[in-house]
């Protein structure tokens, strides 16, 4: 287990809100909730997910929160937590920091379980069966999480900007309609890669002009539609 004498990354206040790991373009924010933990560790790890190479106590707690900030951390960041507080199994509470934590709300892990006894917090076999504690480390038996850039480069992609009046809604189900559509191979029927292979693409009507086109595609009944789209029309209703 690593014990170092003093943590190296930086870590200021941070907030309570949102809980897990969050990038917000400068540095990453992490806050865990426990009604219980009496003290919080943050670990990270090298980027094998292998070594603990430091290990950051929280500095805040607010609202049954700790929390804090790492202004140096960025995505792909591996981490995992250490709490302490009682060891009390009659009373419901196994704080045990010699076992590291993932984060109920990572967006991503890394890294794979391996099968291994040290991740039970109490000793496997003891006479006390599990009211014993188990002092092994079990970093390395559990995967790690993984900070996430959750932002999306949109590019030249623009709203199509239909006016509602011009809209058709069209709701699919997706094994539905693609498990016996004849422009589909086998392979591909039933699965979200054959809705959107280069053998079936539904694409977004545009323009009148297209709408045959895009519900045969789709294998609607043309008449169908225009008569219901006709009557909500004269009804004032919109799509």
């Amino acid at each position: 287990m690593l014990l170092p004498a003093a943590p190296r990354a930086r870590i200021w206040p941070g907030e309570p809100y949102p809980l897990g790991a969050t990038w917000d373009g400068n540095g990453v924010n992490f806050a865990l909730f426990s009604a219980h933990a009496e003290r919080v560790e943050l670990c990270l790890f090298d980027a094998a997910g292998v070594r603990e190479i430091d290990r950051v106590p929280m500095p805040e707690y607010t609202d049954e929160v700790w929390h804090g900030y790492l202004p140096d951390a960025r995505p792909g960041t591996l981490y995992g937590y250490r709490a302490y507080g009682p060891y009390d199994p009659p009373k419901g509470h196994r704080f045990n920091p010699n076992k590291l934590l993932l984060d109920p709300y990572a967006k991503a892990l890394f890294g794979r379980y391996l099968r291994s006894d040290a991740v039970f917090g109490y000793r496997v076999g003891s006479p006390r069966e599990d009211l014993s504690f188990d002092r092994r480390d079990s970093a390395r038996a559990v995967p790690k999480c993984r900070v996430v850039d959750p932002s999306f480069a949109w590019g030249d992609d623009r709203p199509p900007g239909i006016a509602w009046a011009d809209t058709i809604i069209y709701e699919m189900h997706l094994r539905g309609f693609t498990m016996l559509h004849p422009a589909l191979p086998a392979p591909l029927r039933g699965t979200c890669a054959g809705l959107g292979s280069q053998f079936l693409v539904v694409a977004t009507i545009v323009s009148p002009s297209t709408l045959d086109v895009k519900l045969q595609a789709c294998n609607v009944d043309i008449s169908t539609v225009r008569a219901g789209a006709s009557r909500r029309s004269s009804q004032g209703v919109g799509p």
